[in-house]
């Protein structure tokens, strides 16, 4: 039997029975575009989760300050101090295998748009906190070792700070001052960060408002006071933020141990610090998207073998009702496989 004649013979018999060969044919594309979208949904969240990992650095080590209080006055006034220190940054440099530390501390200042607070920070970074961070330059400049020397009252901020303090219609903005607590910072530059890097203890790096440490020290108070009619509230901390760089990533659980051993000894009151290795996490949610995956795959593949029942049905059916064709295509001489390649 000819192929042009079998291809002929089926077209023939497919449009015969068009409802059935719809259905036929929506239990195959259903079938297969739910296993291709299961498994393209699983593997664009895996990228998405790691990405974010990533994008905090496989060499660093995150150690940051939380709120454990030690309280000190009456019912009118507290004083809260807790977190890492300037010792403590000493002390961990001082470490083996420890390349750089680049420090963030939010100022913890009002800042306001007219009389609307904002959700922003301002916060002092050290010269090379942008790239640890993978935030990108679009316009204007970094802060420069000239701007910490001199403590310039300078500033670089992310790009959502852009749209909540300035009118759509202002576009360069390079060169503009803005007022924080009373002091004007001039704009030298805007960053934006789309690798969705999430930084412990502070906003987005897009909500934040970078000055230099110096400018810091020198215009802020390491004291927030937060008052209200009742009574008044005073935070003391030095550092809300250390990214450890380590020399050698093979050796930087041991480094991570070995800064929790300190930081243990030295912060007995309480437990004011955390720390985060974006390298373990990174494996931990890889190991947990691998699992995710399968199990996406396995629904998957189960629709597809229902499907795939579904057809099975339906070419035996075709099978059984065409017998008596069957038969007389073999009498006249049809062989097996020609009679297979026609149902197929």
């Amino acid at each position: 039997m000819l192929l042009r004649d079998v291809y002929s013979l089926s077209l023939h018999n497919l449009f015969l029975h068009k409802v059935r060969s719809l259905l036929t044919s929506l239990g195959i594309i259903f079938g297969v575009g739910s296993v291709i979208a299961m498994l393209a949904i699983s593997g664009g969240a895996k990228k998405e989760a790691l990405a974010q990992i990533e994008a905090m650095g496989v060499d660093n080590i995150i150690v940051y300050s939380k709120e454990s209080t030690v309280e000190e006055g009456g019912e009118q006034g507290r004083v809260s101090s807790y977190g890492l220190t300037h010792t403590d940054k000493m002390n961990i440099h001082n470490m083996d295998n420890i390349k750089s530390i680049i420090t963030a501390r939010n100022t913890r200042v009002k800042i306001r748009k007219g009389t609307k607070q904002l959700d922003l920070q301002l916060v002092a970074v050290t010269d090379n906190f942008m790239d640890e961070t993978n935030t990108k330059r679009v316009a204007g400049r970094w802060l420069s070792p000239a701007d910490y020397h001199n403590s310039s009252t300078v500033c670089v901020i992310g790009r959502n700070v852009k749209r909540k303090m300035f009118n759509l219609g202002e576009k360069n903005i390079i060169g503009k001052t803005i007022s924080v607590a009373g002091a004007a910072f001039k704009i030298v530059g805007i960053v934006e960060n789309t690798a969705g890097t999430k930084l412990d203890n502070l906003y987005s790096p897009n909500d934040l408002i970078y000055i230099p440490t110096t400018t810091s020290s020198k215009i802020f108070s390491d004291n927030a006071r937060e008052i209200s009619q009742s009574s008044f509230k005073v935070t003391h901390i030095e550092f809300d933020l250390f990214i450890v760089k380590v020399k050698n990533i093979a050796l930087i659980d041991n480094t991570a141990k070995r800064i929790k051993n300190y930081l243990s000894k030295t912060h007995t009151k309480s437990k004011d610090w955390g720390i985060n290795v974006p390298l373990d996490l990174l494996k931990q949610r890889e190991a947990t998207q691998n699992i995710f995956t399968i199990v996406m795959g396995s629904i998957a593949a189960i629709s597809l073998i229902v499907g795939g029942i579904g057809i099975m049905n339906i070419m035996l059916a075709n099978v059984y009702e065409r017998r008596k064709e069957i038969g007389t295509r073999r009498a006249i001489g049809a062989k097996k496989k020609d009679i297979l390649y026609q149902f197929l």
